[in-house]
């Protein structure tokens, strides 16, 4: 079985450079058009699924909605696969991060999957429950599934998959819409 792991569409927040985290931002035009071309890329290509998992946050939901629609296959919002909690850090750019939070944000920098923001979750704490809802949603199916989700759970899910360290994390970035196609014993 596959799990297809897609990024929602853009943000304002995305566009500005604001860490967006747990905040419920939702898709700008832009993001919603990427959204509509990720659907027509789903079909053109003929990916297959047998259902749309998307995160609980505004933008992934908005994602799921639109390929669930172009696609005629439902989407169901599961607990689990939201961003990472940056608590404090939410809203500010990683500058004004490292200007206002210099010893929370080396302490994070340099042991990124234990170590959390104020107020925030860690990389591992994420890990946790993406995987929870990750192996829920293999135990419930026996057919290739999309999930919507974001960059963070993306980048964190291929370090723990590859066996990567956490500070590596930044070379699995995705883009908006960017689709990672990953086998569901890896996650066994």
């Amino acid at each position: 079985m596959k799990l297809f792991l897609i990024r929602h569409g853009q943000t304002d927040w995305n566009v500005k450079g604001k860490i967006q985290g747990s905040y419920d931002s939702e898709l700008n035009e832009t993001g919603i058009m990427q959204a509509q071309e990720l659907s027509k890329r789903v079909l053109e290509y003929n990916y297959k699924f047998s259902k749309i998992y998307t995160s609980q946050q505004k933008r992934a939901i908005k994602t799921a909605q639109i390929l669930s629609e172009a696609t005629n296959v439902d989407y169901i919002q599961i607990n689990g696969l939201e961003e990472i909690n940056l608590g404090a850090w939410e809203g500010l750019s990683w500058p004004e991060v490292k200007a206002k939070y210099p010893t929370e944000y080396g302490e994070w920098y340099r042991n990124r999957r234990y170590a959390k923001s104020p107020k925030g979750e860690s990389y591992q704490d994420m890990l946790e429950r993406v995987l929870a809802a990750i192996r829920d949603i293999i135990n419930e199916n026996c057919h290739d599934v999309a999930i919507i989700t974001h960059n963070g759970v993306i980048m964190c899910l291929k370090c723990y998959i590859t066996n990567t360290p956490f500070d590596e994390m930044m070379k699995f970035k995705t883009d908006n819409t960017t689709i990672v196609e990953i086998d569901s014993e890896l996650f066994e």
